[in-house]
Parts: structure tokens; C-alpha cells; sequence
């Protein structure tokens, strides 16, 4: 299989020829995508880099990582290459795990991989505590969202995926920006694609993050919301109505009002000082555990979903 790896540069002038240098002879293309750089990483690369395998291409406005991610991936679809590799060009990934990386997919067992950086402990010293707990959150909050509950770190933007699955993706609806590596994955799974991950070290020098913490903690909510309901609706409507539908309708159901039964009997207890009765509590309580439990066997259903058979089985060409 023919290998591209697509290296978003903004802003990682002083790291970006070293890396060029340390991708290895299974990769047989290079694209490196100049996000509307203020340090011309594109120029600077063109002008600097001696590598034949390395292309340049340049954005007229900058769309972000995930945006520029896309404009390789185009290209790379464009060329016929069958792995698309997607490098920060900041230094935090090694090249030398490129091989490791798309494994998985030349074995043809899985669509799409990358990387997690949770499955050494000890590795996880290098990371600030600050981002070990973020991702920590946001790895559970994923495994709601996109239904890969056998995954990890799902923020790590060190992935490879088959052009089966890459054609099968409306890539311009798919986040440009710090969102991506989330939606990439919401994405996947209408597909049904086959998800893994690779272990791997953090690597933190002097690089600098673009990423605005508080920007991310008041957008990312609404649109992790957005792709949960959505996934649920294409898996558990649209394209298929099983035991999980049934589940899911009558689970929220019975603990709506469960819920909103409680809240009038405090309400009412409260403003007029009579304690609930017995049978009040149960009409409030029983609902709520019956529709938790029918919830929870929902979860269940869906964690034996995930996907299994590789869409890079199937002959596309």
C-alpha cells in the first residue's frame, strides 16, 4: 500500500525540517500543508527541504488543523494513495512510529488508527496533570459520543486511515479545527468504521500549543451534545430499530417522569410543608430506577456494537 503523510504547519518553523528528515522509506509521500503560516513554513520548507517525496501545499486563509488535515487528504485521495497519515508538526509525534501506525491497516484489521497515549503508565508522568485529567474526561465523553468504547485519547491527532474509509467521509462537514480529532471519529462510526489504537509516549519539549482552553470548554459541550444525539438517531432510527431503540425510548420516558414527578412532590412538600408520602416517593423513585436500568441495558447494546469488519475489506476501485 502507498503511504502519504500530511503534516499541518503553523507555526512549527523551527521544529518542521527535523521532522521531515526522520520520516522513514515506508512513507512515499509527504505533503505538507502551510496553513496560512506567519512564519511561511511552506516556503521555508520548499526552499530548505531536499526530500523529492515532500510537496507543499498552501491554504488561502487558515482553516485550522482539521482544516488543513483535509487539504492533504484531498490531495492524497487525488494522487491514489492508500494510507493517509496525518504528523503534527510540531515535534510531539515520531515519525519512527509510522510503521507501528498503520499496521494495523496493511493487515487490513482495522480502517483507521491512532495513537493513545494512557496505555503506559509510566509514560504518563510526562504529561501535565492538567491535560492527563482533560483527556481523561474527554476520553469517556467519546465513548458516549461516537460508540468506540475500546478506545482511548481520543484528541491524539497522530492517525492513519484507509482510503476506503476516507472516500466514505463528507469531509467538508467535518470540523476545521480543534474538534477535529472528535468529529473524524463521530464520523467513523455512521460509516461503521473499524477504529484502533496504538501505544505510545507523549512527547512534550518547548513546542506551543494554539489551542485556547477556554474557548474549547465553552464549544466543545454543545457539539459533543449535537454528535451524541445524532449518532443515536442514525444508528438507532434511521438505519436500524432494535431491542436498544425500544430501551432507549422507554428508558427516557420513564425517567422523565420520574424526574419531573419528584421535582413537583419537593416542590409542593416545600412550599407547603407536608412531608411526600410513601406512595408519592415510589411513583417518583420507581420510574427513575426502572428507566436508569433500561438506559444502562442500552449502553450494553451498543458497547457489543462497535464495529467489527473492516470497510478496507471491500474492494472500491
Amino acid at each position: 500500500m502507498k503511504v502519504a503523510v500530511i503534516i499541518p504547519a503553523y507555526k512549527v518553523k523551527k521544529h518542521i525540517l527535523e521532522l521531515l528528515g526522520e520520516i522513514g522509506e515506508e512513507v512515499d509521500f509527504v505533503i505538507v500543508v502551510d496553513d496560512c503560516c506567519p512564519e511561511q513554513s511552506g516556503k521555508y520548507v520548499e526552499e530548505s527541504c531536499t526530500d523529492l517525496r515532500v510537496k507543499v501545499a498552501y491554504n488561502k486563509e487558515n482553516l485550522g488543523v482539521g482544516g488543513a488535515v483535509k487539504t492533504g487528504f484531498k490531495l492524497a485521495l487525488q494522487e491514489g494513495y492508500d494510507i493517509c497519515v496525518k504528523l503534527d508538526g510540531d515535534g510531539q509525534m515520531s515519525p519512527h512510529l509510522i510503521k507501528r501506525l498503520i499496521d494495523p491497516i496493511t493487515k487490513k484489521e482495522a480502517d483507521y488508527a491512532k495513537g493513545n497515549r494512557f496505555y503506559n503508565l509510566e509514560s504518563l508522568n510526562k504529561m501535565p496533570a492538567l491535560r492527563l485529567f482533560g483527556n481523561s474526561a474527554l476520553s469517556l465523553i467519546n465513548k458516549f459520543v461516537n460508540g468506540y468504547w475500546n478506545i482511548m485519547d481520543p484528541t491524539n491527532g497522530f492517525i492513519a486511515i484507509h482510503k476506503n474509509a476516507l472516500r466514505l467521509l463528507p469531509l467538508d462537514k467535518i470540523e476545521n479545527r480543534y474538534f477535529f480529532e472528535s468529529d473524524m471519529l463521530f464520523r467513523l462510526s455512521t460509516i461503521n468504521a473499524v477504529v484502533t489504537d496504538m501505544p505510545m509516549d507523549a512527547i512534550y519539549e518547548d513546542e506551543e500549543s494554539n489551542l485556547s482552553i477556554s474557548r474549547t470548554a465553552l464549544s466543545f459541550p454543545s457539539k459533543y451534545l449535537n454528535r451524541f444525539l445524532k449518532r443515536i438517531f442514525y444508528n438507532y432510527f434511521l438505519r436500524d430499530f432494535n431491542i436498544a431503540t425500544l430501551e432507549i425510548i422507554f428508558g427516557t420516558i420513564f425517567l422523565c417522569f420520574g424526574v419531573i414527578a419528584g421535582t413537583h412532590f419537593w416542590i409542593k412538600s416545600s412550599v407547603y410543608g407536608i412531608l411526600a408520602t410513601t406512595g408519592q416517593v415510589m411513583i417518583a423513585s420507581l420510574p427513575i430506577l426502572i428507566g436508569f436500568i433500561l438506559l444502562m441495558l442500552a449502553a450494553h447494546v451498543d458497547v457489543a456494537s462497535t464495529p467489527k469488519k473492516p470497510l478496507c475489506l471491500v474492494e472500491m476501485d
